[in-house]
């Protein structure tokens, strides 16, 4: 008997020290393969590979830009050769009909991005800006230039929607608000090229045709660019196009980082939920606040004012006493140079920080309009409107302007970015819409004094707002933003991403017991 345990325990020994041995080989090995991809990924990506797709996708922003501005220097000479000089209804209409046109647009950018890829969306949206572009130049009656503005907006609605989705999900994390940038560089690019192009309106008859036939060229630039650019990864892991994803991500990544971008894209796949999205979940379903509070951003940013300096700052230019293609050329000047200071500050400083600042910057600059408006001697309310005016586009070109292009595609989940996106910029463009049809009546009517003051209001209500709501994104990847903003309801399947990770990364010592 005695001899029998003996051996059971020398055998038990045994087991143990072999257990315990192949334990440690495992851990070695397990530490080595740590070891070997901590190495490999904590360099970034080259900002070069995915540089040339960024930048062909943000000819729809300069599009954006060029047709936001477009009739801004030449709304005379088109109202007199078609024959509604005077009639400030016609003006405005000429205006905001792009504007519907791009709220019709912007509601069907979700289902076109979603069905067809970013790619061909872009291209689909280019098309009707090439035709609007043909029948606004050749048109002689309202009617005609009121339908090519309509098919014009259709193809903006689309683009802007398409391209914070493709910017933001071909771009590395590190340098994501950079490139997010691009996009209001390039828009305002655009509105200083229509404002450069309007300049001859006044001494060349019919050159406001001119400045529509040009806009065709880069809308037929980027239909052509896009066949040569790299598809959406995160589009086509969706569609279960793992392959082509991994494709994509060699393309815009390199190599060596496709297996961490596919890894992190699995983090946020969740087997439960349905591929199709409704329009109902977003407005009532449990992502309906990261809808909400896009859409107020949005709405804010529109109500502070400032597509009423770009549509009709030659006529605010004019009353003042100032020059309108001077003036203008100032306003696209300073438009540029702040949005360039945001594109250095994006991933330094942040998302939230710039928004706040310049929501607060924007109250003080209508507040210096406003005041400007009660002067009576011309010469100090000229200087004082003029510089409020260009204090107002810098503080927006710092953050009102380029941040939620950036920061609704990082916040709102894969499954339905696409069409939240498209309800968020659907609430921009009608916002958008009656801002271009009312400002002159408003102005009118309540006077400047009056509606800066509102104006200013707006931007205040921005500052509280972005204080209580917005989340700071700068620097994580959308996964790990689309993880820390699961809702409540979404607890266990956050569980068990956490548990796979800590098995993951148990060799690192990464997971704790109370996490698991």
């Amino acid at each position: 008997m005695r001899a029998r345990q003996t051996l059971r325990e020398a055998f038990s020994t045994y087991k143990r020290m072999s257990r315990e041995y192949t334990d440690v080989d495992d851990r070695e090995d397990d530490s080595a393969d740590v070891q070997d991809n901590v190495g490999k990924e904590t360099t970034n990506p080259s900002w070069r590979l995915s540089l040339p797709h960024v930048v062909t996708a943000t000819i729809s922003s300069f599009l954006f830009g060029y047709h936001l501005g477009l009739v801004n220097e030449p709304l005379e000479s088109i109202a007199m050769d078609l024959g509604f000089s005077g009639n400030s209804l016609a003006e405005g209409l000429v205006v905001s009909t792009c504007l519907g046109g791009a709220f019709v647009g912007s509601l069907l950018s979700g289902m076109i991005a979603d069905g067809v890829g970013r790619r061909r969306a872009f291209q689909l949206s280019a098309l009707p800006m090439i035709i609007g572009a043909f029948v606004s130049a050749r048109t002689t009656s309202l009617e005609g230039m009121l339908l090519g503005r309509l098919l014009v907006g259709t193809g903006m609605g689309v683009g802007p929607s398409v391209a914070s989705l493709y910017v933001t999900e071909v771009s590395p994390s590190f340098i994501r608000g950079t490139y997010g940038s691009f996009i209001q560089i390039a828009t305002c690019l655009g509105l200083m090229s229509s404002l450069f192009i309007g300049v001859p309106v006044k001494g060349i008859v019919g050159w406001w045709r001119v400045c529509f036939w040009v806009s065709a060229i880069p809308a037929a630039i980027l239909a052509l660019g896009m066949e040569f650019c790299a598809e959406s990864p995160h589009w086509l892991h969706k569609r279960g196009r793992s392959a082509e994803a991994e494709a994509e991500f060699e393309k815009l990544l390199g190599g060596l980082h496709v297996k961490s971008a596919m890894a992190e894209l699995s983090k946020s796949d969740r087997g439960d939920e349905p591929d199709t999205v409704k329009f109902s979940e977003l407005l009532s379903g449990r992502h309906c606040k990261v809808v909400f509070i896009g859409s107020i951003l949005y709405a804010l940013q529109q109500l502070s004012g400032i597509n009423a300096v770009f549509y009709f700052s030659s006529t605010v230019l004019k009353s003042a006493g100032v020059p309108s293609d001077k003036g203008n050329i100032c306003v696209g000047l300073v438009n540029l140079s702040g949005s360039v200071i945001a594109m250095i500050l994006m991933d330094k400083l942040g998302r939230k920080l710039l928004l706040l600042g310049s929501f607060f910057g924007m109250a003080v600059a209508m507040g210096i309009q406003a005041s400007a408006a009660s002067f009576r001697a011309a010469g100090a309310g000229a200087y004082l409107s003029v510089g409020g005016m260009l204090l107002f586009v810098l503080m927006f070109a710092l953050g009102a302007g380029p941040v939620p292009g950036l920061l609704l595609p990082e916040i709102l989940p894969n499954r339905l970015r696409a069409k939240a996106m498209s309800v968020c910029l659907a609430v921009h463009w009608a916002v958008n819409f009656f801002i271009g049809l009312l400002f002159l009546r408003l102005l009118e009517q309540l006077g400047p004094q009056v509606l800066y003051s509102i104006f200013a209001t707006f931007c205040l209500t921005g500052v509280v707002f972005v204080k209580k709501n917005v989340v700071e994104t700068k620097g994580k990847s959308l996964q790990e933003i689309e993880i820390a903003l699961l809702p409540p309801g979404d607890s266990s399947t956050c569980g068990n991403i956490i548990l796979h990770e800590c098995i993951s990364d148990r060799s690192a010592g990464g997971c704790s017991t109370a996490q698991m």
